[in-house]
């Protein structure tokens, strides 16, 4: 199967089922730097839902919370904690790219569906994939002015009157998925079967290891830009990160989503300034930086002391450094990048990651 069968435009947006959407706009929106820009909820006639929209850039959160504790996103919180639920893919035939995902093995959850108001017609359909996440398939061409039908669009109020300001995240460069030992070539292969993805690089637990622990992983790309990244624990002497997330989450689902940014250094001050918190990186690892790091303008006392870590590769280099979870569960976090002609994902600062995010479980007794 070819991307062809499946063209994906892009992400349109990704859906978080939280207990709280109201705070967790907030947070997001504060910590951040997101515009609330939509919403729906019991002043809209929603009576089981609350959700509002986020966006920065390129980049489409949907923040939900049910209203009554028997329905499907209660649940999913009380069994994964905030967690993001529904990965929404952009395609110029939602209707098509449904039915060759099903004609292909996938299990359907929404069949083609049609919503029309004012704003115009937005079409879409889901199907299940790894754990309790769903991805769900949005054509936007005649629906633009509006996120959903049901919503109402919310103007963002100007930075400066409220102490915002933009954290400067462009758009979503990579989600990471975490499955089961020995499951992640049946998701490798289903993300190829029905959407017509593309194996791009595999890593496995000689690349990613360290004395404790090690996993394997295999990066996807469809028509070179929408990037899907699957996980899986390998053997070592203790808990993997992987490990840990899956105990917590109470099995698969979105690890981490890389946020790209054209000034990493503004957006992780910015960020900081406003209450994000970002793994500690080892001072170590900055003492080897100095013989390079001249080719990107930045002293190497400014990367050590924001946490910044540097890769590179024969296309180029890349910048990035990693939140601590955003939640009470060691689950979800979120990946800060810039990229200058690298493709990669920091293959050469695996080894100080792992050392830092078992630090991070030592801390919570989980390594």
């Amino acid at each position: 199967m070819t991307t062809e069968n499946c063209p994906i435009i892009g992400v349109d947006h990704l859906e978080l089922y939280v207990g709280n959407a109201k705070q967790s706009a907030f947070f997001y929106s504060h910590c951040f730097g997101f515009n609330i820009v939509g919403y729906q909820g019991l002043e809209t006639g929603e009576r089981k839902v609350t959700s509002y929209v986020l966006e920065q850039g390129d980049i489409r959160f949907v923040i939900s919370s049910a209203v009554d504790a028997d329905h499907p996103i209660a649940k999913s919180v009380l069994k994964h904690g905030d967690t993001i639920a529904v990965m929404a893919l952009e395609v110029p035939d939602a209707a098509h790219a449904y039915q060759q995902a099903v004609d292909h093995g996938a299990i359907a959850t929404i069949p083609p569906t049609e919503q029309t108001d004012e704003h115009g017609t937005l079409r879409f359909a889901a199907i299940h994939s790894f754990g309790d996440t769903s991805i769900k398939f949005v054509e936007r061409q005649g629906y633009r002015d509006n996120f959903s039908p049901g919503f109402v669009v919310r103007t963002p109020k100007a930075p400066q009157s409220v102490g915002l300001e933009s954290g400067g995240l462009c758009r979503v460069d990579h989600i990471v998925g975490n499955v089961e030992r020995g499951m992640m070539d049946r998701w490798v292969e289903f993300l190829i079967q029905t959407m017509g993805f593309e194996v791009r690089m595999h890593f496995d637990d000689n690349d990613i290891s360290t004395e404790y622990s090690a996993l394997m992983s295999k990066v996807l790309q469809n028509g070179g830009k929408t990037i899907i990244n699957i996980n899986e624990p390998a053997d070592g002497l203790r808990k993997s990160q992987i490990a840990e997330y899956l105990d917590f989450h109470n099995g698969p689902g979105v690890q981490h989503i890389g946020l790209s940014t054209e000034n990493i250094v503004a957006t992780v001050v910015r960020l900081r300034a406003a209450g994000a918190e970002f793994l500690p990186i080892p001072k170590t690892y900055y003492d080897d930086l100095a013989d390079w790091v001249y080719e990107l303008d930045l002293p190497v006392q400014q990367l050590a002391e924001l946490g910044i870590l540097v890769d590179r590769d024969d296309d180029g280099y890349l910048l990035q450094l990693f939140t601590k979870p955003v939640g009470d569960r060691p689950t979800l976090f979120f990946e800060i990048i810039e990229r200058h002609g690298s493709r990669g994902f920091g293959a050469g600062n695996f080894k100080s990651l792992f050392v830092a995010l078992e630090r991070e479980q030592e801390l919570r007794g989980n390594l």
